[in-house]
């Protein structure tokens, strides 16, 4: 099956995007863990000194620069194209984060990226080709119908059950709270920006959206979502091991971005089931690779679900499910310790 012109052109951006964010995710986690071992407040615990670190910074210009190749990448491809290549982000961080932050890439972590390229190459050949719109007001129509409304109220309601309940119980001790919210918030933040490229793309070909109220909306939809967005991915960048939060984010990011744009832009309206089961076929590939990247992570399930170097101790567990503020607090400062020590020697300034 041949690939459209419009197609190819958000390939290469959503290539592009993925090794930006990968590697973003590694040169933010290491500026949080010199903003910590400075100021001795983490960020998962409500710290904010990293916005005074300048490698924090970097990371966060990679992560914008991506972003944005992204954002540009959705104005051409439908969102079941661009989001699963989401997946190289996925490789270049564990790949990074086995050099950079000693968390190890084993062979089956190797496996694991192979399964997300060959998936995601099966993807892109069985994309589908997007219906014309013409302005932004078709684009609202599908965004008020009441499929996507219900699917918008339950996300609502999720998010709101996260950060208010879920997150002050079990945000720092379960890797699904945090990302959750991100994931949530993250797949209606793909379809405002897509609506939102689509606008920028018609004016830019002459077709000025922007005296529509609509774009406008669209444009503030993004803006709450990414900074929601933003602020949950430091707290589990923080909290949990790199080699965790990507793969895991990942997979749920884009299963529901999927979801919602299928609801919303009827991405399979008009294929043949050939074509459907082999996108499925392709995600699922992707899925399993990133659970094999999960697996080959180099630590245990507790050290995985606190996100440090050591496993927990039985003590501590059971201060951490208890709620032990005086507990978690002394292993915090602990922990704290032993980063500036890693620091010091392998960062000397």
């Amino acid at each position: 099956m041949g690939i459209s012109q419009d197609n190819l052109r958000g390939f290469i951006l959503a290539l592009l995007s993925s090794g930006f964010i990968g590697a973003s995710f590694i040169i933010k986690k290491k500026g949080l863990r010199r903003a910590a071992a400075v100021s001795g407040v983490r960020a998962g615990y409500g710290g904010y000194a990293y916005l005074l670190e300048p490698l924090w910074w970097l990371g966060m210009v990679t992560m914008i620069v991506g972003e944005v190749a992204n954002f540009v990448a959705y104005a051409f491809a439908p969102a079941i194209l661009v989001t699963p290549l989401g997946a190289l982000s996925i490789i270049v961080s564990a790949v990074l984060a086995h050099f950079m932050l000693k968390e190890k890439l084993h062979q089956l972590g190797v496996l694991g990226c192979v399964m997300c390229i060959s998936g995601s190459v099966i993807i892109v050949i069985h994309a589908p080709q997007e219906s014309p719109i013409t302005s932004v007001q078709d684009i609202w129509a599908m965004a008020t119908q009441p499929a996507f409304l219900l699917y918008l109220g339950s996300v609502i309601v999720l998010v709101v059950l996260l950060i208010l309940y879920f997150a002050p119980r079990c945000g720092h001790t379960n890797v699904l709270v945090f990302t959750g919210i991100c994931s949530l918030m993250g797949s209606l933040s793909v379809m405002s920006v897509k609506a939102l490229g689509t606008a920028l793309k018609l004016t830019f070909e002459g077709k000025n959206q922007l005296v529509y109220l609509e774009t406008w909306f669209f444009m503030f939809i993004v803006a709450t979502c990414v900074i929601i967005q933003m602020n949950y991915l430091n707290k589990a960048l923080d909290t949990f091991n790199t080699a965790v939060v990507s793969p895991i984010y990942y997979v749920m990011f884009t299963s529901l971005t999927i979801i919602a744009s299928v609801i919303m832009f009827k991405d399979w309206d008009g294929q043949n089931t050939g074509s459907i089961i082999s996108e499925l076929c392709g995600f699922i590939a992707v899925l399993c690779g990133t659970i094999l990247l999960n697996s080959a992570k180099d630590s245990d399930r507790g050290s995985s679900f606190r996100g440090e170097h050591a496993p927990l101790s039985p003590t501590l567990s059971t201060g951490l499910f208890s709620g032990n503020r005086e507990t978690l607090k002394h292993d915090e400062e602990n922990e704290l310790s032993r980063d500036d020590i890693c620091l010091r020697k392998q960062e000397p300034y």
